[in-house]
């Protein structure tokens, strides 16, 4: 196969991985982050205490953690089917994809904001602070780093994933290597789409530390102590804005 051969099916591939990624990317954050957030506010000595509804939450998340994908994608194809139409193909992909990560990032999320210094959180009780303003003003921005951390963690998962759902027809890169590099013995071809999976996942990887870094570097401390060093009264003011 030449190497023009290989860009005009390398492309489209490619498309249909950033697409799997990206939706599937989505959907988990907005649902794995307060689903994360959850799990702590609920936990024994969280702001909503409630043993049942944690233990509920955390036997969903763990049951979900514990099924390999390759069965998750296999056990989903019904459901899947009947939610987007069909079972093959970068969309199909997308929900066996997000199920899988939601609990995953959800425990990643639990770890970071589980970081954040109690006295914070009792400093803005202190102040009058409801739970919801204190998940919005101390709980995600103290955490942010972490879940940044989280995101870069799960979308590099999302594309390990991505490509393993190619073997059931899920379309991607991961297609691409079974049906050309694997059934047509085309090995050169699959060194490349290996190498460029590499060159995706370090350009995640490189981007996630560096937006940590930078947050890391602008929050920290210094947020604490502009936190903690306000007097009641700017405080009052802060809460009855929020």
């Amino acid at each position: 196969m030449t190497w023009d051969q290989m860009q005009d099916l390398m492309w489209p591939a490619t498309q249909e991985t950033f697409q799997m990624v990206g939706v599937s990317g989505a959907i988990t954050v907005l649902l794995g982050l307060p689903l994360g957030v959850l799990l702590v506010l609920t936990d024994k000595g969280g702001l909503l205490a409630n043993r049942v509804v944690n233990k509920a939450i955390g036997l969903v998340v763990n049951v979900a953690r514990s099924v390999p994908f390759i069965v998750l994608m296999i056990a989903l194809i019904s459901f899947t089917r009947v939610l987007v139409g069909t079972s093959i193909g970068w969309e199909a992909a997308t929900v066996p994809l997000t199920i899988g990560a939601i609990p995953f990032f959800a425990r990643l999320v639990e770890t970071s904001v589980r970081e954040v210094d109690r006295g914070l959180v009792e400093a803005v009780q202190s102040m009058g602070g409801s739970t919801w303003t204190i998940v919005r003003k101390t709980l995600l921005p103290e955490a942010l780093p972490g879940v940044v951390a989280s995101i870069t963690t799960t979308v590099i998962t999302l594309i390990s994933y991505s490509a393993m759902a190619g073997t059931v027809g899920g379309g991607g890169l991961g297609n691409l290597a079974v049906t050309y590099g694997y059934q047509r013995f085309e090995t050169a071809f699959m060194w490349v789409i290996v190498a460029e999976l590499v060159i995706i996942v370090t350009a995640v990887q490189l981007i996630g530390d560096l937006l940590v870094q930078r947050l890391t570097h602008r929050g920290g401390a210094g947020g604490r102590t502009r936190l903690l060093g306000r007097t009641p009264e700017t405080a009052d003011k802060d809460l009855a804005a929020s």
